[in-house]
C-alpha cells in the first residue's frame, strides 16, 4: 500500500479514535442517578484570578450514593467553590457547613431521565458527525493524490468506509449502554 494513503488511514482512525473518547468523557458528566466525583468534572473554580479545575483546589469524594463532599485545600476557597458548583449549572443545590460542601445528589425523575437520554443522544450524534466528517476529509486527501492508481483510490475509500462504520457501530453500542444506565430506576 502507499505510504501516503497509509498516512491518510493512520490520521482517520486517529481522529475516529479522539471522536469515541470525547463521546465517552461527555457520557461521565450525564449522570445516571448515583453520585459520583465524576459529575464534578467540569467545574471550575476562579483560583486567585484563573479558572482552576474543581479537582485542583478540593478533594472531591463520595460518602454514599445520594452524596458529594468537596472538601478544600484551603478554607477560603468554600465561596469560589460554591460559586464553580452554581455556575457550572449541573442542577446541585450545594450546601456550605463552613469546613466542606456537601451535595445532595437528588433522585433522578423520570422526565429528568428522559432530558439525560436526550442529551446523551445529541452527544453520541455529534460524535458521529465527527466521525463523519474524519471521513469526508480522508477521502478528499486520498482524491488529492496524484502518483496512486485508481484500484489503490477505491481500496482505500472502501477502508475509510469500513472503519467509520466500526467507529459509528461503536458509538451506537456506547449510547445504547448509556441509555440502559440512565432509564434504570
Amino acid at each position: 500500500m502507499n505510504e501516503d494513503i497509509q498516512f491518510i488511514l493512520d490520521t482517520t482512525k486517529e481522529a475516529m479514535t479522539n471522536a469515541i473518547k470525547h463521546l465517552e468523557k461527555q457520557f461521565v458528566n450525564i449522570r445516571a442517578g448515583k453520585a459520583s466525583p465524576a459529575m464534578l468534572g467540569s467545574v471550575m473554580v476562579d483560583y486567585y484570578g484563573s479558572q482552576t479545575p474543581l479537582s485542583q483546589v478540593a478533594n472531591v469524594n463520595t460518602p454514599d450514593g445520594r452524596t458529594i463532599t468537596v472538601q478544600p485545600w484551603e478554607k477560603s476557597m468554600l465561596q469560589e467553590i460554591e460559586r464553580g458548583i452554581a455556575y457550572a449549572n449541573l442542577g446541585f443545590n450545594p450546601m456550605n457547613n463552613g469546613e466542606t460542601i456537601i451535595i445532595n445528589v437528588p433522585p433522578l425523575t423520570e422526565e429528568r431521565r428522559r432530558d439525560l437520554a436526550k442529551q446523551a443522544k445529541a452527544e453520541a450524534e455529534d460524535a458521529k458527525v465527527s466521525i463523519r466528517t474524519a471521513r469526508k476529509d480522508a477521502n478528499n486527501d486520498i482524491k488529492k493524490l496524484d502518483d496512486v492508481s485508481e484500484d489503490l483510490i477505491k481500496n482505500a475509500e472502501i477502508d475509510v468506509q469500513q472503519m467509520t462504520d466500526t467507529y459509528v457501530k461503536k458509538v451506537d453500542d456506547l449510547f445504547d449502554i448509556k441509555e440502559k444506565e440512565i432509564m434504570t430506576v
